[in-house]
């Protein structure tokens, strides 16, 4: 057999253990993935590490190999603890971390996640165990009861991060995190890079290194198109681009908020999930709206520059341009923002006669002349409405009842009887709790968990 020449993504130019090395290879693990060719010599030196990584990177496998390196298979302390955002992804790490483990001798990997009974997991943890993968609401409860101690703890790993502070779990994880011994090593895995992940590391890491891997924004990575319109055409030209293009989450720029105003109704009242956001909003009204977008409840948000100004909305599969903006910065500003991790974004302009010289701006900005497309020969297959994939629950409750998102998932998943699978995002704000779930079992959702109770208590709740 031919010798393979030794690249330096191959896993045997890594410090790793023989035995680690042999079962890689029955893995069938032979390359490393860009991640783990950038992660893993930082994480086997022991420094704190943030990396940007999607699923489907390898991601598991980097820090899976990084906390099983330094185990000791004698102490049958937790040594590791990963916290994801959901049982359906802690269950994944789980299995992959045991697949990992095989050349370590006995290592054992326990779950601990809502949704299931309580007194079990309290069994498995007398017997001891290495690693622990679980969600925070159940983590956090375990530490409160004193079934689950962490002294001897040397990894933490903080999985789909942002996933988990946009469910609403900052503040379980920062109290678990002050319950660890300061000498540890934390690893955080994240999509994308929003301004909880950097209060994150900020409060919580030890010089954290910073690796990522595809730059979620490109230039070639967003398609844009400029379409000349008459200025009467305006909302009917938006609602044929949204029509052909059928995104599932868009941003429509306007100018004032008398424009996002009329817009919003015009989609409204031609099918499309639509909701506005501009400065005359309450704050209450302000969270509501931006909850709805951020949990897929809504296609289309329509924003005022102003009011979209410090949103977290990067990721978005199109941005239109309902009219130029006169300054060419923010028109590169607001198409940033679609693109999500790895695919095409799409940006859609729309160009009245009299805004010619802002599209001239934008061209000598970009040093590159503008792709321009007749809005006429734009093809509309389907003009059914364009609804989205999840439906929002309101829950007249929230902070000042001490209401946290994982007693909300484990009412939905527990006596609701919901797959974890199908619920999305979950926002508390001071007195109101909004919940995501799949569109197709919104209603079966809502009556299940308005005839059950949330820790003790029946709430008044609605789909939005």
């Amino acid at each position: 057999m031919q010798a393979r020449p030794v690249t330096t993504t191959a896993f045997s130019t890594l410090s790793l253990s023989a035995a680690t090395l042999a079962n890689l290879e029955t893995l069938g693990y032979r390359d490393m993935t860009p991640i783990q060719a950038q992660a893993l010599p930082l994480i086997l030196k022991g420094q704190d590490l943030i990396a940007q990584a999607k699923t489907g990177s390898g991601k598991t496998a980097a820090f899976g190999i990084g906390l099983l390196e330094p185990l000791n298979p004698r102490f049958f302390g937790c040594q590791a603890l990963v916290l994801c955002p959901t049982r359906e992804l802690a269950d994944q790490v789980a299995k992959e971390i045991r697949r990992l483990a095989r050349g370590h001798g006995n290592i054992k990997v326990l779950t601990l996640c809502g949704g299931v009974p309580y007194g079990p997991q309290v069994g498995s943890l007398e017997h001891g165990a290495h690693v622990i993968v679980g969600t925070p609401g159940r983590v956090q409860e375990h530490l409160r009861k004193g079934t689950l101690v962490l002294d001897g703890l040397n990894t933490l790993v903080l999985d789909e991060a942002d996933r988990m502070l946009d469910m609403g779990f900052y503040d379980s994880i920062a109290d678990i995190i002050g319950q660890l011994p300061a000498r540890r090593q934390t690893l955080l895995f994240s999509a994308t890079y929003p301004a909880g992940i950097a209060q994150l590391a900020k409060t919580f890491m030890r010089e954290p290194q910073q690796v990522k891997v595809d730059a979620l924004h490109d230039d070639n990575q967003i398609e844009q198109r400029f379409y000349e319109i008459d200025p009467n055409q305006r909302m009917d030209a938006v609602l044929r681009l949204l029509q052909s293009t059928r995104p599932q989450s868009c941003v429509a720029f306007c100018h004032t908020r008398q424009q996002c105003q009329e817009l919003e109704a015009h989609l409204r009242d031609n099918g499309v999930s639509a909701q506005s956001l501009h400065g005359d909003l309450e704050q209450r009204e302000r969270d509501q709206v931006l909850a709805l977008f951020a949990n897929q409840s809504c296609s289309v948000l329509v924003a005022t520059d102003v009011a979209a100004r410090g949103l977290d909305i990067a990721g978005l599969e199109a941005v239109i341009n309902v009219e130029l903006s006169r300054d060419p910065e923010i028109h590169i500003h607001r198409v940033g923002r679609s693109g999500r991790a790895g695919e095409k974004g799409l940006a859609l302009s729309l160009v009245a006669p009299a805004e010619a010289n802002r599209a001239q701006a934008i061209e000598n900005l970009q040093q590159a002349p503008l792709n321009w497309q007749r809005i006429d020969e734009l093809i509309v297959k389907n003009r059914e409405p364009l609804l989205p994939p999840m439906a929002t629950i309101c829950i007249n409750g929230g902070r000042k009842e001490k209401l946290r998102p994982g007693d909300i998932l484990g009412a939905l998943t527990g006596d609701a009887g919901i797959p974890g699978s199908q619920v999305g995002k979950i926002a508390i704000f001071d007195f109101q709790a909004y919940v995501a779930v799949e569109r197709g079992v919104a209603k079966q959702a809502l009556k299940r968990l308005s005839e059950g109770r949330i820790k003790g208590r029946s709430y008044k709740m609605r789909i939005l």
